[in-house]
């Protein structure tokens, strides 16, 4: 059976961190996608193609790694006009059922094998299904037993036709491609055409058992982040300290942590795992890092500083201060006595604004996400769930309780 991994749309929802694909954001070393590459390997799938931008981000990445057991071709989606369009552009190479994916999905591995068992039994198309307590924010399923009728996307409290919502795996055959030609073109033409399909073909549903949180299946927001990387660090991180690490005798390691090779971890430093550090990193006196941090290549954590569940991507740096919850991107360097408030004043749940709309985390902690290549003066004081744009420019002692846009200069 092929497989399609549509990885060219624009992520908007993702930003300030939407700079390239989402699915090549890191996390313990290695892109989003490769751990969905290789999930389908483990899976028993061989033939793949991936649908990717003009820039080719995808192809570039994916070459610094080794899949022998998959045969993987590009095409190239020119505007990132939905996942219709790209899937629309592959059915030249399909020659009969296919299962499409988008290219962060982690847990292929699982989800592709739920999937193809349910086809085995039935033989026919499958869309697979997960109950949810928030059919709000998904595209929720019309069921009848295990027979999928419609699909309702983001119905509102109380309005949705099921608790099962669509998990993002579709298992079709090139039949479904005359209705795409059919469906309106817009940014949602796949799911009106995948509405017309099931008037005149039978789809069935299997169902994902597992919680939510267990089996993460789509990266929309940039704080979905927080359940893949703990999805990943389960089942994947490996204990260990390089040969080539230097760690001093004073610090304190403790729990399932992986050290890379060139990083240094200073006198009385305390690492909790679990924790991933990679390669070529500072961990400076005194410092903090705990409970599934994840440190990229070259990301410097200065003396006393405090790092809980963040997730600092390759050549982020920062001195004294405390980060919860919190992403930073790649390049970003954060002066001393910084802090990222993770937790409102009511403990309440955190919104974030997406787009200029309020949106609901789910989220009790969340502290900020900073673009790529900032820069910010000591003494900042950011908000619970507020985000910094790329290549932006933070005065010291600023408060930032609002989203900052990319290339801003911030005095506060």
């Amino acid at each position: 059976m092929q497989t399609v991994i549509l990885a060219a749309g624009e992520s908007s929802r993702f930003w300030p961190l939407n700079n390239s694909h989402k699915s090549l954001f890191k996390v313990m070393g290695r892109p989003l996608i490769w751990y969905n590459l290789r999930g389908l390997e483990r899976a028993g799938m061989k033939d793949i193609i991936i649908v990717q931008s003009p820039e080719k981000g995808i192809e570039k990445e994916i070459k610094n790694y080794r899949f022998p057991k998959l045969r993987i071709r590009y095409l190239v989606q020119p505007k990132p006009i939905g996942t219709g369009n790209a899937l629309f552009l592959a059915r030249r190479l399909l020659k009969g059922y296919f299962l499409a994916l988008n290219g962060d999905v982690v847990s292929s591995q699982e989800l592709v094998s739920e999937t193809i068992k349910k086809f085995n039994k039935c033989k026919k198309p499958v869309i697979l299904g997960q109950k949810t307590s928030r059919p709000e924010i998904f595209g929720m399923m019309k069921l009848k037993g295990d027979k999928v009728l419609g699909i309702k996307e983001k119905p509102k409290k109380g309005k949705s036709p099921s608790n099962v919502k669509v998990v993002g795996i579709y298992l079709l055959e090139p039949g479904f491609f005359h209705f795409y030609q059919l469906a309106r073109k817009s940014v949602y033409d796949f799911e009106e055409a995948l509405s017309l399909y099931m008037k005149k073909n039978e789809v069935r549903m299997a169902i994902l058992r597992k919680p939510e949180e267990e089996t993460p299946a789509f990266l929309k927001y940039p704080w979905h982040l927080f359940q893949i990387r703990r999805y990943i660090f389960d089942n994947f991180l490996r204990k260990g300290i390089d040969p080539s690490a230097s760690v001093s005798k004073k610090a304190l390691i403790q729990g399932k942590v992986y050290v890379g090779p060139g990083t240094r971890v200073l006198e009385n430093a305390v690492i909790k795992g679990p924790c991933y550090i990679g390669r070529d990193c500072l961990v400076g006196n005194n410092a903090l890092i705990r409970e599934y941090s994840d440190l990229e290549d070259e990301t410097i954590i200065g003396a006393n500083c405090e790092v809980a569940r963040s997730i600092f991507q390759q050549g982020a740096t920062t001195h004294s201060g405390y980060f919860g919850d919190s992403i930073i991107d790649r390049g970003t360097k954060i002066g001393a006595g910084t802090i990222t408030s993770n937790l409102r004043l009511d403990r309440k749940k955190i919104f974030s604004m997406v787009k200029g709309r309020k949106t609901e985390t789910g989220l009790n902690s969340f502290g900020a996400v900073i673009g790529k290549n900032s820069y910010l003066g000591t003494m900042v004081n950011i908000m619970p769930g507020k985000f910094i744009g790329s290549g932006c420019l933070i005065f010291p002692n600023s408060v930032v309780s609002k989203n900052i846009k990319d290339n801003s200069l911030f005095e506060k």
